[in-house]
């Protein structure tokens, strides 16, 4: 892609309303536009980031059984009657009513619908386990929407529900989730620490929320400095192996780590001096065990091997694709712009003509493009007619992973110039050597 003839408003001016360092740099890097408050349109930038990053959970979700499909936004308000959350939720929930006078709702999640859904179609015990996930925009109308798109009002969500017969069905179901979510932030390059949580409006009696630590963390968590360093199961962990995955969930949960609402300030204490860790934290994902909840009042029932009916176990699994964005470069950030992991960033190469106009330039960025892009790279030319400082400037701003620069002076000598945006390394290269290097 040229630069020339892509939509990249980049801003100059850090605006006013942007408090904290994510929501600053998107701005500035043209990736979001706030059109309402908490409202974000996604310009090109960023929307390539948002599907960079909804590939991966969709990959790990697919890896774990799960199974995706696709719910409306608009929900009817009956079906929140019946599991007793319409009146409950609270002014989060957008109200409407159609034209035909009948009370429906903006969805801020699909626990109701999914049920819904199940007890429509599934009758009996041979049809479970079953974990069904959508990615879909909701709505939850917050009183202070903030930090641009780390808490706004409208947000992409990935939510899964798993149904199964028995609670140690269902505990299997949230170890599989469990897993999967460590495996999908770890391929963010994202630590994230499973932390005992408050279960909130969506209920239940066994939540975790998925914490990574950043100085502009919403809240403060508690956790043992060991997880820092706890490996990360691997792309072959059988999912259907029970006693394995409780195995690794008994690891990553072996040691103190909790949200400040579920904080125990004496087993704290009882940890090392030297281990604890007491810092703010950013919630990337929450996932949720509630039993029969949902399924008892709404009838989701399934006929067991005994021929007996009984409400199905579910549980709730969800990630904020919208939110992660903003907490990637949270994580990932220097004073010139945003770092981004080589497999989120929304082009793998920038290339950097620093005489534009130049015939030899021309023909080695064209070169490179041809090259790069046949080895499945994604490319950003920068052909603008801009003096080359302010290409180094937009280059470093949105965080391409490889720069490479290309100069009459480099050429003279058969070279350009390969910068690694993550480190600031740089080196002197043939073409032939920098395709090999970026390819490799």
């Amino acid at each position: 892609m040229r630069l020339s003839r892509y939509f990249l408003p980049i801003l100059r001016e850090t605006p006013k309303e942007a408090e904290i360092v994510s929501h600053r740099l998107m701005l500035r890097a043209g990736m979001i536009r706030q059109e309402a408050a908490g409202i974000y349109a996604w310009l090109p930038l960023g929307l390539k980031v948002l599907n960079k990053i909804t590939d991966i959970i969709r990959e790990e979700q697919n890896r774990a059984g799960a199974v995706e499909l696709l719910m409306p936004t608009i929900q009817p308000a009956e079906l929140w009657r019946e599991s007793g959350r319409y009146d409950a939720y609270g002014k989060e929930m957008l109200r409407i009513s159609d034209r035909h006078e009948r009370e429906m709702l903006f969805g801020p999640t699909n626990e109701e619908m999914v049920t819904e859904i199940f007890r429509a179609y599934v009758k009996s015990y041979k049809d479970l386990p079953l974990n069904l996930y959508h990615l879909q925009w909701k709505f939850r109308d917050e009183i202070r929407p903030r930090f641009g798109t780390m808490r706004s009002r409208e947000f992409l969500m990935k939510d899964a529900y798993s149904f199964d017969l028995d609670q140690a069905g269902a505990r299997h179901a949230y170890n599989r989730m469990f897993v999967a979510y460590l495996r999908t932030f770890a391929r963010m390059g994202l630590k994230a620490i499973p932390m005992r949580a408050d279960t909130g409006p969506i209920g239940g009696d066994l939540s975790h929320e998925f914490i990574i630590l950043a100085d502009t963390g919403e809240s403060e968590v508690f956790c043992h400095q060991d997880y820092l360093g706890f490996a990360v199961p691997p792309a072959d962990t059988d999912f259907e192996d029970a006693a394995g995955l409780q195995g690794l969930v008994d690891h990553w949960t072996s040691r103190y780590a909790a949200t400040s609402e579920m904080h125990d300030a004496a087993a704290f204490e009882a940890v090392d001096a030297a281990s604890r860790v007491s810092a703010r934290g950013i919630e990337v994902g929450h996932i949720f065990y509630f039993g029969t909840k949902y399924s008892a009042p709404m009838g989701a029932t399934v006929t067991g091997p005994d021929g007996q009916e009984r409400a199905v176990h579910m549980g709730s699994y969800g990630i904020g694709p919208s939110r992660l964005a903003a907490a990637l470069i949270e994580a990932g950030h220097d004073d010139d712009g945003i770092i981004w992991p080589d497999e989120i960033a929304p082009f793998h190469v920038m290339l950097l003509d620093l005489k534009t106009g130049d015939g030899a330039t021309g023909a080695a960025c064209d070169t490179l493009y041809k090259a790069l892009t046949l080895r499945g790279l994604d490319v950003l030319h920068d052909d603008r007619d801009e003096r080359a400082g302010a290409k180094f400037a937009t280059a470093d701003l949105i965080g391409i992973p490889w720069q490479v620069l290309v100069g009459p002076k480099g050429l003279a000598s058969g070279k350009v110039e390969l910068k690694r945006r993550a480190t600031g390394e740089r080196e002197l290269l043939s073409i032939e050597e920098a395709v090999a290097r970026i390819a490799g």
